[in-house]
């Protein structure tokens, strides 16, 4: 498992790897780009609920250890992005002699194929999509917005289902399931018809900070108390 992992704007993923890892070995060993590897992401909501995976990715490609001049740049990026623990002398670890294996290694896996599996279905996604993809502003913070709204607004998320015509009723016991720039999913359950279902609350417009974020969600309890 990767200590770290971080995407360049060219959209390879940079991983941190023990350099006692399999991977760090193999890769070490292996010449240019003859080494082919998949990295599986598994995508958990952060809030206890049954069928709690929300998603899947699979990124097919070919590792190689990060080299030359390139190795300053991931490490900062990689630090950036991961700026605690071991992370902070990262880059004194690579460059620092040594008799033996490095501590750490940096691998590059460049992409060649990408699998997505979630609520919406599988479908490849095309590379050049990754690179181009902005990350979302909401992610660094999702886990902990997702477990205080779970529990200290269980009633205002309830009155959400009341927005959703035939399928719901305000009052059912909604769990926040993903939080996202453009929206916000429940997994909503009790209702008259029984059973659970997921849907899925729009932002007005998709949200660039926390701020925006804040409104967002006034908007939809907003819209719900009436």
């Amino acid at each position: 498992m990767p200590v770290a992992r971080t995407v360049t704007p060219d959209g390879d993923v940079i991983l941190l790897v023990s350099g006692e890892s399999a991977a760090a070995r193999a890769a070490a060993h292996a010449q240019d780009d003859d080494l082919t590897a998949v990295i599986e992401i598994t995508d958990v909501a952060p809030v206890s609920v049954p069928h709690r995976i929300r998603g899947r990715a699979w990124l097919a490609g070919w590792l190689t250890p990060v080299r030359g001049d390139d190795r300053a740049v991931c490490a900062a990026l990689l630090a950036e992005r991961h700026p605690v623990g071991e992370l902070l002398g990262l880059g004194e670890s690579l460059d620092a002699p040594c008799t033996g294996r490095p501590a750490w290694m940096m691998l590059r896996l460049e992409v060649g194929e990408i699998t997505v599996d979630d609520l919406w279905g599988a479908e490849q996604v095309d590379p050049d999509d990754l690179a181009a993809a902005e990350p979302d502003p909401v992610s660094p913070h999702e886990a902990e917005l997702l477990q205080h709204l779970h529990s200290s607004h269980g009633d205002r998320l309830g009155e959400l289902c009341g927005l959703l015509g035939d399928r719901g009723e305000r009052g059912m016991t909604a769990v926040p399931l993903a939080l996202d720039r453009v929206g916000l999913r429940l997994r909503c359950t009790g209702g008259a018809a029984g059973g659970s279902f997921d849907a899925r609350f729009d932002f007005p417009e998709p949200v660039a900070d926390i701020c925006g974020l804040r409104r967002a969600m006034r908007t939809l309890f907003s819209a719900a108390a009436h």
